[in-house]
């Protein structure tokens, strides 16, 4: 809706539309498709291109964890002999398709063998003999590794049976962890995979590739002895999981009654100033929002709130945005804007209120907003009903619905930011940057204040109404580019405000007035990310992984919510596998039970935040943390 100067057909320039996603197809994939991108995907998590050569057996090694194989020490020299120098893609392709995947039915025939008094479990007695004295044999510390994993092992037993499901869940994890990666790097999507070329569905199925010499005759006339053999499940276990820590934390229901927010006294007093904003959930699922700088003109003692706006809503229907969460990180700025320093952040609550008290000196500060994205999530059921914006009548004449007219009063107390009543320039920006990714500049303001009703040279709530119909007039009467509009916004089909958050920040001061100002609207990452690790580190509970001190788990209970962060304090990148799966009343900020997460080298980073699904009811987080080779 980026406004131009001209004629009353060029106020609004064209929204821009939703692209098609370049993954539709006409057909489903062929099973040749998945199976091809399945390697892909598995490659391309070892090297940066299919056309590098696997140069070693670790790396062919880790290439197959990732394709979801089970290699043993037998199987890896079946494939790496004396005469091999290195393996191309094409060979990596035939060795998946003789390496089939070891069945849960067959590792768990297996370990019955094993399982003298048939309850499921072994002695770890028994393990360690079994383990060290026969077959391929494992070292000491590779049954340990076994014996230590939290989730597999009790009272001196192995359970097989669970053993078997962390296994499984874990291939498929990795298989899932690879090819999300391979769809989301899109330069990686068109590139040529080794002789294999990413096409469209109508072509024919790439060839099956001819057998490299490098890999030889004699080899593969070998049948795969291992397949169901227990010792290379394992032992390619404890490669996947050197280790892991697990926390569990019970919290009773209404928890956040012990941490209440109260208002300072005499605030009555004190000086205040509002500003507004939105979270708005983007189609990745990426949370952005605004951000804002603060000026303390003394030493005040300083009093912050942050909870949802409300809006109108309709009777009797919740508005889903009152119990997204809210917090505000306070960083202070000294000397530049890229050296800010963590001051405090709202973690004190009185219902929807978050908030905190206390004593802030002269200076620049930052105001972050931050959700924990648990309960601000795309919509699992898209509506499928759309709601109608515009009408004619009888004269043939365009009119906004009173449903539409609605919602675009409530987008205008959303994008009013200091709750005037009017829109200024840089309000109104960016409301279009988010809508339309343009700003409209000087110019085109003052035309807009020539055809639309303004005050002070600020638009009015019905300015921007009739600026909309103006809209949909340009279009005779096709409400797409509404629509664009409105889904930017977070609204669904049926005008429900789901995929955004609208909020307002209350600041008071004892001894000046604080002036507050939006200045930019960008992801909940970057300075933000940054925070949340400070302060969990600074306030939460820590625990190494066992055998690996560089290598931390941080959990922060605010009773509110529990957020953990990883802290990778050695010289290569850790991937840590993460089991929910036996928390109670909980949701967490990742939408997934288990996932993995890549931690970089010396560094930290939120790994997921946790709530409650009923405040009401009592909930127990339990997670396991383990690290993948």
């Amino acid at each position: 809706m980026a406004i131009s100067p001209g004629s009353d057909t060029d106020f609004s320039s064209q929204k821009s539309t939703f692209s098609e996603s370049p993954r539709t197809k006409k057909f489903p994939l062929t099973e040749e498709e998945i199976f091809y991108t399945n390697c892909r995907a598995a490659y391309l998590t070892v090297f940066k291109s299919s056309l590098e050569n696997i140069m070693s057996k670790d790396q062919l090694y880790l290439a197959l964890q990732h394709a979801g194989r089970n290699p043993s020490q037998k199987t890896i020299n079946k494939y790496w002999t004396p005469q091999t120098t290195k393996l191309n893609f094409d060979d990596f392709c035939i060795i998946l398709r003789k390496e089939k995947p070891t069945s849960k039915a067959e590792l768990l025939k297996s370990f019955k063998q094993l399982d003298v008094n048939d309850d499921g479990s072994i002695l770890h007695t028994d393990l360690y003999k079994f383990l060290t004295k026969r077959g391929e044999k494992m070292t000491r510390e590779e049954v340990n590794a076994i014996i230590n994993l939290a989730d597999v092992n009790a009272d001196g037993k192995f359970d097989y049976i669970k053993f078997c499901k962390l296994y499984m869940t874990t291939n498929e994890q990795c298989l899932k962890t690879t090819l999300e990666k391979l769809e989301v790097d899109s330069k990686l999507s068109r590139q040529q995979f080794g002789s294999h070329i990413k096409g469209s569905p109508e072509r024919d199925p790439s060839p099956v590739p001819k057998p490299s010499p490098r890999i030889i005759r004699k080899t593969d006339q070998e049948t795969l002895s291992s397949k169901g053999d227990i010792r290379s499940s394992l032992l390619s276990t404890t490669r996947k999981f050197k280790t892991s820590v697990s926390f569990t934390i019970t919290m009773c229901a209404n928890s956040n009654r012990n941490s209440k927010l109260t208002e300072p006294n005499l605030i009555k007093d004190w000086q205040c100033i509002q500003s507004k904003g939105c979270f708005f959930l983007e189609e990745d699922g990426e949370i952005i929002s605004h951000q804002y700088r603060m000026q303390i003109a003394q030493r005040s003692m300083v009093y912050l709130t942050i909870k949802p706006l409300n809006l109108s809503q309709v009777e009797g229907k919740p508005s889903p945005w009152l119990s997204v969460d809210t917090a505000l990180y306070i960083l202070k700025e000294n000397e530049s804007q890229a050296n800010l320093q963590l001051m405090c952040f709202t973690e004190l609550r009185n219902r929807e209120v978050f908030g905190w008290t206390g004593e802030l000196g002269p200076g620049i500060y930052w105001l972050i907003p931050s959700t924990t994205g648990c309960r601000l999530r795309k919509e699992v059921k898209p509506t499928t009903e759309e709601a109608q914006l515009v009408y004619r009548d009888e004269t043939g004449e365009l009119f906004l619905t009173k449903e539409f007219r609605s919602a675009l009063s409530n987008i205008f107390e959303v994008i009013d930011l200091d709750g005037n009543g009017h829109l200024s320039l840089e309000e109104y920006n960016f409301f279009e940057l988010r809508t339309s990714g343009e700003k409209c500049d000087e110019d085109a303001w003052a035309v807009c204040r020539e055809n639309f009703d303004t005050k002070k040279n600020e638009l009015t709530r019905q300015g921007f109404m009739d600026l909309n119909l103006m809209e949909a007039n340009d279009r005779e009467g096709d409400p797409r580019d509404l629509w664009v509009t409105l889904h930017s916004m977070g609204y669904n089909k049926a005008l429900e405000l789901t995929e955004a958050c609208p909020f307002v920040i209350d600041i008071y001061a004892e001894k000046c007035k604080p002036r507050v100002k939006a200045v930019h609207m960008e992801p909940c990452s970057g300075q933000l990310e940054k925070a949340i690790c400070k302060s969990v580190l600074n306030k939460g509970d820590a625990k190494l992984m066992d055998g690996y001190e560089n290598i931390i788990v941080h959990t922060y209970n605010c009773n509110t919510w529990i957020t953990s962060v990883i802290e990778n304090k050695s010289d290569d990148k850790v991937v840590i596998h993460i089991n929910n799966e036996l928390s109670k009343n909980c949701v967490n900020s990742r939408g997934l039970n288990i996932f993995a997460v890549e931690v970089a080298p010396k560094s930290t980073m939120v790994c997921q935040h946790v709530m409650p699904l009923n405040e009401q009811q009592e909930w127990i987080h339990n997670c396991v943390y383990s690290l993948i080779s």
